[in-house]
């Protein structure tokens, strides 16, 4: 594969010069690890369906992915190869990043809730050459799955499979099989495998999907220095060090559990303890049986870890910080979190494309929380501008610009759309304001995205799909608020002379063409005729405010 990762060389000299790349990889660090702290506990990773917990030391992690490093290579897997992969978390996903390393390959986690017409594009635009999935998780079979989209994927080499077994015992394809079970590490030719290729800190390491407004997602590009410019100063602000145990039940497939679960406590020297469905009162158990310090999560999370911790009366002492993202986080909530679990609740707001942008500080009073996104993490400035490019006065709301050092390499294959000026300001596409302090606010987002739970939807494409139903002749799906989730999506639709449709009707009709569950929206409007501008497009805002006023009504 050629990454056209772009926006990397013209400011290198900068990003060195100034101390915000490090010139360090993932394997630098695991190396590290296992020089200074070999017999560490370095991960726990517990599955909530049977309970069982896999514990990785620095020196056994290491190991496992050179084993597993080699048995991609035994697959045909070279430098600059992609390997996607569609896993909770578990822990093959976080071995598979560090064997991927090991030799120069990039790994494109997956959200497991893709299904076939989300996954046909993204493994062929990624021309990946080996899909992991687990057999079974939640009730789907991603093993039949991936059978079914057979020749629509011609670059595809192997799929492996997690929990693919035969009468009892490893399958073939199993991941066991072809990855973790064999001692590849021991073979005569796996020393010059796991060194002849291992990337520089500026190679592609990551490929991450990202739902836009353009119909289709994008894939992201980031390289080591972009990844731990970012990782460094986040955990600095938090007062993170080699003592934490750091939670992670946000998918590592999206950037909060990929940083933060994954690559920060390697970084750290620390541990990490995953969970892979979320589950309250198992999270709540996992933070007293692993002394977790640390999580970040979306705000729905810390709803339910501050009810429970109520309901069952049961404290949670070693717990420190709760990071909040992906939603704006109630001050009621605040409170009773506080009060609930006695933990200190920072705000944050981050993008794929960069990973956290903007943190309260541990030492702001609660109310900054709620009122505010947060302040810019070293190496990051901010701008709120006008539709002119004119800088906006504090309080006005504008463009959010932002310029990173961990700012990505750009889309692969799609450097049109990287929305980067020559000066480095990347067009965020939301709408923002800056206090007095310096702190941001999001108050809205100009590009076509719900957020749901922390989840993007990727809105044009679902509204394309629904112009396809035969009973529509026009569709526009919008945010309304929702106080677990923050967002869910709602259709508003133009029925066809004389055709009659509801719900149902479109949630069977978008998951026949299979959609993710979580983007089918959940609430429908029927309109004679939708508001449009007298050049024809969409008045979303008259829709939400519309559809906000119903339900206060109800």
């Amino acid at each position: 594969m050629e990454f056209d990762a772009v926006l990397i060389a013209p400011r290198r000299a900068e990003s060195i010069a100034c101390g915000w790349w490090h010139e360090r990889t993932i394997n630098d660090e695991l190396d590290a690890c296992v020089a200074g702290c070999p017999d560490k506990l370095a991960l726990s990773a517990t599955r909530v369906d049977d309970g069982t917990t896999t514990r990785f030391t620095y020196r056994e992690m290491a190991t496992m992915a050179d084993r597993i490093a080699v048995g991609l290579s035994r697959l045909g897997v070279a430098r600059h190869d992609v390997v996607s992969l569609q896993l909770p978390n578990w822990w093959q996903f976080t071995l598979t990043y560090l064997a991927c390393s090991r030799i120069g390959a990039v790994l494109n986690p997956l959200m497991h809730i893709f299904r076939e017409r989300e996954l046909s594009f993204m493994l062929n635009h990624s021309r990946s050459k080996v899909m992991i999935v687990p057999k079974l998780f939640r009730g789907f079979d991603f093993e039949q799955m991936m059978s079914g989209l057979g020749s629509s994927l011609p670059h595809l080499r192997h799929v492996a499979v997690v929990g693919g077994e035969t009468d009892g015992r490893p399958s073939a394809n199993s991941f066991e099989a072809l990855l973790s079970g064999p001692p590849w590490e021991l073979e005569a030719d796996a020393r010059e495998i796991l060194t002849r290729d291992r990337p520089g800190p500026d190679d592609v390491t990551q490929l991450l999907y990202t739902s836009g407004t353009t119909g289709e997602p994008k894939g992201v590009m980031h390289t080591a220095n972009t990844l731990l410019a970012n990782i460094v100063p986040y955990a600095a602000v938090m007062h993170l060090n080699a003592d934490d145990v750091v939670l992670m039940a946000s998918p590592m497939a999206h950037q909060t559990g990929f940083m933060y679960g994954l690559m920060m406590p390697i970084v750290l020297r620390a541990r990490a303890v995953l969970q892979d469905v979320w589950q309250p009162a198992k999270a709540l158990d996992t933070v007293r049986n692993e002394g977790v310090t640390f999580t970040m999560a979306s705000t729905v999370f810390l709803t339910d870890l501050a009810a429970t911790v109520t309901e069952t009366r049961t404290p949670v002492p070693t717990l420190r910080t709760f990071l909040c993202a992906g939603a704006p986080i109630p001050g009621p909530l605040v409170e009773h979190a506080r009060k609930a679990i006695g933990v200190k609740i920072v705000s944050a707001w981050g993008m794929t494309e960069m990973g956290a942008v903007t943190l309260t500080q541990l030492d702001d009073d609660d109310e900054r929380s709620f009122t505010t996104d947060g302040c810019p993490l070293p190496g990051v400035e901010v701008r709120v501008i006008d539709d002119a490019d004119t800088p906006l006065p504090v309080g006005a709301t504008g463009r959010l610009l932002v310029r990173s050092c961990s700012a990505f390499g750009g889309y692969l294959h799609r450097s049109k759309l990287n929305a980067t000026d020559a000066d480095g300001w990347f067009d965020t596409g939301d709408l923002a304001y800056l206090d007095a302090r310096g702190y941001i606010r999001i108050s809205g987002r100009s590009k076509d995205v719900i957020i749901r739970g922390g989840e993007n939807i990727p809105v044009v494409e679902i509204e394309a799909l629904l112009y396809r139903h035969p009973a529509i002749a026009a569709a526009a799906i919008v945010a309304y608020p929702d106080e677990r989730l923050g967002e869910r999506a709602c259709a508003a639709v133009v029925p066809r002379p004389g055709e009659h449709i509801d719900l149902p009707a479109i949630v069977q009709f978008l998951k026949s063409h299979k959609v993710a569950a979580q983007y089918v929206p959940e609430r429908l409007v029927v309109l004679d005729a939708l508001p449009v501008t007298p050049s024809g497009k969409v008045q979303k805002f008259r829709l939400r405010d519309a559809l906000r006023e119903d339900i206060a009504s109800n």
